[in-house]
């Protein structure tokens, strides 16, 4: 992968394109911004990093959307002055990449932007495949971490996934999570999970750092480092004359975007739930 672009330099920006450049996984990133010339410095700053850190990704910094043509990905972040990219600006935004950066793939990674890959999806008409959001990694991630202190193990160990439309309408597909290859729902008894998914709600929306973090999985499952299926907001498949919202699902990623969508076995309660969030 040779080039991303990250739009936005505020402190998710600035935390996504250190992330992504200590992981070697792509040959340049340029951060972009408006606000005179942040973007171009936080960029030197990250590349200062280099030789302490070990990584050779080159990074520069733009001022104008038109410096991601070429971009394999695109990842929308947040504004020094404006916070995350949504409403009517990241629409216009989204539109204006549709043209410049064809070819891309677009990753909403804010917490707030489920709404613009619903909008851009459905008003765009943008492929669900190439156009999603990376939050809800980060919220996964932060669930394996309470699930591996519940049952002292690692969070490595821990294999789950997030659905659904977080904070209020988040499932967890207990009956599918494992520790360390054995069922979780045999270590971890049923009032335990509940107070378990009581405290993975109340972490959203997640913190910058985390869904930089998150933001960068994707890219490596994309590059074909890792193999992991990823919980990221997805579009309803509007050819199959779908009623429903954008919300968490379980993916499987390549090159491309989103590979397959993956359903996970669910209790009679978790399909309701997950029924009742994406229900438009």
């Amino acid at each position: 992968m040779q080039h991303v672009a990250i739009i936005g330099a505020g402190e998710l920006g600035g935390a996504t394109a250190h992330a992504l450049a200590r992981s070697n996984l792509v040959r340049t990133i340029t951060l972009i911004d408006d606000t005179r010339r942040v973007a171009a410095g936080k960029a030197l700053d990250i590349a200062q990093a280099a030789p302490v850190e070990g990584f050779a990704t080159q990074l520069a910094g733009a001022t104008d959307v038109s410096m991601a043509a070429g971009a394999a990905i695109v990842i929308l972040a947040d504004r020094i002055a404006g916070g995350e990219w949504q409403g009517e600006d990241g629409l216009v935004l989204l539109k204006r990449l549709s043209q410049t950066a064809a070819g891309a793939v677009i990753l909403c990674a804010g917490a707030a932007q489920r709404e613009l890959v619903d909008r851009g999806v459905r008003e765009l008409k943008l492929a669900r495949t190439r156009l999603f959001g990376t939050a809800p990694e980060s919220l996964a991630g932060a669930a394996r971490a309470l699930v591996a202190l519940a049952v002292n193990g690692s969070p490595r160990d821990i294999a789950l996934s997030v659905l659904g439309v977080p904070p209020a309408h988040t499932v967890i597909p207990w009956a599918d999570a494992t520790v360390a290859g054995f069922a979780l729902t045999r270590l971890v008894d049923e009032p335990a999970r509940r107070r378990l998914g009581d405290r993975v709600t109340a972490l959203w929306p997640t913190a910058p750092y985390a869904l930089a973090a998150a933001a960068t999985t994707i890219v490596e499952a994309m590059a074909g480092r890792s193999r992991r299926i990823a919980s990221c907001f997805v579009a309803p498949d509007l050819t199959a004359g779908a009623r429903t919202r954008t919300g968490a699902m379980p993916v499987r990623l390549g090159p491309a975007g989103i590979v397959e969508v993956m359903l996970p076995s669910l209790s009679a309660v978790e399909q309701v739930a997950l029924d009742n969030a994406m229900q438009i």
